[in-house]
């Protein structure tokens, strides 16, 4: 949740009711947005 957070700027609320299979989808972009923006 800490890399959505850091990525989107959610607030941990934001994502207290999402499923995890949900979370997971939203961690790969951030993820992806990160490495896209910061380099890997």
């Amino acid at each position: 949740m800490a890399d959505i957070a850091l990525v989107f700027h959610w607030a941990p609320e934001q994502m207290q009711g999402m499923a995890l299979h949900e979370l997971m989808d939203w961690r790969e972009r951030a993820i992806e947005r990160w490495e896209r923006t910061h380099g890997a």
